[in-house]
């Protein structure tokens, strides 16, 4: 499979959700390729450190592309992998519409109490446009760095539902700690001991609806 985690707004956390997706595919066993096609490329510094950090290195492979390389190298690398994780930039770029040629799906979070969710109209224009170079393109979305209370979560929920490109996912990531904690060590939250139970279970749950697989988090197990 070859997901595009993107969208038109920074700061909304794509590296983190790429990342962390490329981490938990790699541990379940599936030779993975991470492509920085972000120009701050801070997918490719998270797979220098987590090189240096574990032992026996990330676990999936990772390069930097831009342009219409995103395009042209994911078609001659694609067969030699299980899947595909592309990280682009908070914007409209070539990068992006390249990987979404190529992509079975574009993933973008959005984060409730920004201008995020009003750049939903653009977005699903970006999708809509896309779809005419690759009709099998899937689109998702779902809320990052969730509220723990209040109602602008469901807020931002209601307006993505109402986007007619992108099929709202029901589930939300919190503003967790732990996401930022694993990635200066150079791991996804998964592996980050001691465990953020809520942050791990959030991630698999994302995981599995974007795998279609069953996720049993350890928390679960242990309860």
């Amino acid at each position: 499979m070859i997901v595009t985690v993107g969208g038109i707004k920074g700061g909304s956390g794509k590296t983190t959700v790429a990342t962390n997706l490329a981490v938990m595919r790699a541990l379940d066993g599936r030779d993975v390729l991470l492509v920085d096609a972000d120009d701050q490329e801070t997918a490719s510094d998270f797979t220098m450190l987590r090189n240096e950090r574990m032992e026996g290195g990330a676990g999936f492979t990772s390069i930097k592309l831009t342009g219409a390389a995103v395009r042209t190298e994911v078609r001659r690398l694609g067969a030699k992998y299980d899947d595909i994780i592309i990280d682009t930039g908070g914007r409209d770029t070539t990068s992006q519409r390249a990987a979404l040629t190529v992509s079975n799906v574009l993933l973008v979070p959005f984060v409730p109490r920004s201008f995020d969710v009003w750049t939903l109209e653009k977005v699903s224009q970006l999708t809509a446009e896309m779809r005419t170079a690759n009709p099998e393109l899937s689109a998702y979305a779902f809320i990052n760095r969730a509220d723990p209370r209040g109602q602008d979560n469901s807020e931002a929920e209601g307006v993505i539902a109402e986007a007619e490109e992108l099929v709202l996912l029901p589930v939300a990531l919190g503003a967790r700690k732990a996401f930022g904690n694993a990635a200066a060590q150079g791991m996804g939250v998964v592996e980050l001991r001691p465990q953020d139970p809520k942050a791990s279970d959030e991630i698999a749950r994302l995981y599995g609806y974007l795998f279609d697989v069953e996720m049993i988090s350890e928390s679960a197990v242990g309860a």
